[in-house]
């Protein structure tokens, strides 16, 4: 119970309700909203289900996280109810952004929805993004080259499905597959499904249903932790990489004549 007088508060003033209108909506006096704020009583059972049946929000999380550290209303669906997903701020209220470690990326299918997990991973903080919520993922393997192995992909939350482009590539966590850096083509009006491309073509493409979805980020950046070879940096080996990527090459091909 310790952090439920200020999570009630401040999910309030997000709201912009003053206590007595929140009274009002949750069917309550004033004076007892007033209370549970000032920490002068405890909440009962029935105003926490009717609190978190307003907000939307599981009461696990409303007793056992402070959820003063979100400065909006930002959510992910889970299991039918919405569960907090706050944009982490610094002591200069700019936004950081959360890395998931590589060794620990395996483990982050089973805590994407945990604030405490979320809470204890690294930030860093780059001012050119975009704004919205984002977060550095590892990149495995060598499916989407050129990006290398061990390198980072700095994705944007994508709330709304119906933004997912064709053609663009994005970070998923799945339900069977974990988390997979792909380019997208968006069939959900078609079968309800994602179709996700390698562009290394030696993977084949595979198809998603997008209820397995759990969270999808869009690319908005790259950070890599190798530095290339003078060999790889060659024109003709890059050529050559896209030739083996089924990539069109006529364009470049002319523009470096």
């Amino acid at each position: 119970m310790n952090y439920i007088s200020k999570n009630i508060k401040h999910l309030r003033k997000l709201k912009k309700l003053s206590q007595e209108r929140l009274a009002e909506e949750l069917k309550v006096t004033r004076s007892r909203i007033g209370s549970y704020e000032e920490n002068r009583s405890a909440p009962t059972i029935e105003f926490l289900i009717t609190f978190s049946d307003f907000f939307k929000i599981p009461i696990d999380i409303l007793l056992r996280n402070d959820l003063t550290k979100a400065k909006d209303f930002s959510f992910i669906e889970l299991n039918n109810q919405r569960v907090l997903f706050p944009i982490t701020v610094d002591d200069n209220n700019e936004n950081l952004i959360e890395v998931v470690p590589t060794k620990a990326s395996a483990g982050y299918l089973a805590g994407y929805d945990d604030p405490e997990y979320i809470e204890q991973l690294q930030k860093i903080k780059l001012p050119f993004l975009p704004t919205g919520k984002h977060r550095a993922f590892p990149i495995k393997g060598d499916s989407m080259l050129p990006m290398k192995d061990g390198s980072f992909v700095i994705g944007r939350f994508v709330e709304n499905r119906s933004e997912i482009k064709s053609g663009r590539t994005y970070v998923l966590v799945t339900l069977n597959d974990g988390m997979v850096y792909k380019r997208v083509n968006n069939t959900i009006d078609l079968n309800n499904s994602l179709l996700l491309m390698s562009d290394n073509k030696t993977y084949n493409d595979y198809s998603v249903p997008i209820d397995e979805v759990l969270e999808i980020w869009e690319f908005t950046c790259s950070i890599n932790t190798q530095e290339y070879t003078l060999e790889e940096l060659k024109i003709s080996s890059i050529m050559s990489m896209f030739n083996e990527l089924g990539v069109e090459l006529k364009a470049l091909e002319e523009a470096l004549r």
